[in-house]
């Protein structure tokens, strides 16, 4: 008969989801660096830069699509570009196999006008934070799917120039941190800056809700990003009963 797990058992294994989580994490905002890098210097080094200028970014906005990532791109300021004071070069995953472009309305006279400067994803990094996650929410402008949006900011001259975003479906991220999550013995799931639950492996505690602190819980920060684990301490005496784990 297996053996309860000890508080070290424990630890150690809120330890390996904190870093299966970052790592996760990571591996988003290693292809926006990416991505970053190469706006910028296509800002540093084509004046006027225009709209067409930001289609060398594509093979690298290619080559990151897929897997985690099903919709990437850059974001630019506006009165960035010389000739589209409003543009999203902006790529998705598709089921056939080939990226495809998302268009937006960017007439600012028009109705339908797409004004991408309100979201968070934008607002964040445009106000100085280095990294942003946005979510979970459903997305409804592009894929309806329940995701989350990983952000950015690009500089140039030391000077704001736009956001590289990428696109999360939180099935595919649940996918890459559940297994692990499950592993440990107590109510644990993670939760964004905002405090968003994004996935957890236990049904008490879902995804989109959100957790405002509670006793008997420890927050474990993975570092460098906008993420946390919160897992329940020994002094809560809390188990996660097996049918209540969360099966994928």
């Amino acid at each position: 008969m297996p053996q309860p797990s000890t508080p070290t058992t424990t630890a150690a294994r809120v330890e390996r989801a904190v870093s299966r989580v970052g790592e996760t994490a990571q591996g988003v905002f290693t292809a926006l660096d990416e991505v970053r890098d190469r706006t910028a210097e296509l800002a540093r080094t084509r004046h006027p830069l225009a709209k067409g200028d930001l289609a060398a970014l594509r093979p690298a906005l290619f080559r990151h699509l897929g897997g985690l990532v099903a919709g990437i791109g850059f974001i630019a300021a506006p009165g960035l570009l010389a000739d589209a004071p409003w543009y999203l070069e902006w790529w998705q995953d598709d089921s056939s196999g080939r990226p495809v472009q998302l268009l937006r309305n960017l007439d600012p006279a028009s109705s339908a006008f797409y004004d991408y400067t309100h979201w968070e994803w934008y607002a964040g990094p445009s106000a100085g934070a280095t990294r942003t996650i946005c979510g979970p929410y459903v997305d409804y402008l592009c894929t309806d799917e329940y995701s989350l949006t990983l952000s950015v900011p690009v500089t140039a001259g030391g000077a704001f120039v736009g956001v590289a975003a990428a696109d999360v479906f939180v099935r595919r991220f649940e996918e890459a941190v559940v297994p692990v999550l499950r592993e440990v013995p107590v109510p644990a799931f993670v939760i964004s800056e905002a405090g968003r639950i994004v996935a957890s492996n236990t049904a008490k505690w879902i995804g989109g809700s959100a957790f405002r602190g509670e006793a008997g819980f420890d927050v474990h920060p993975c570092d460098g990003l906008p993420l946390s684990l919160v897992a329940a301490n020994a002094a809560s005496d809390l188990r996660v009963p097996r049918k209540n784990l969360r099966q994928h």
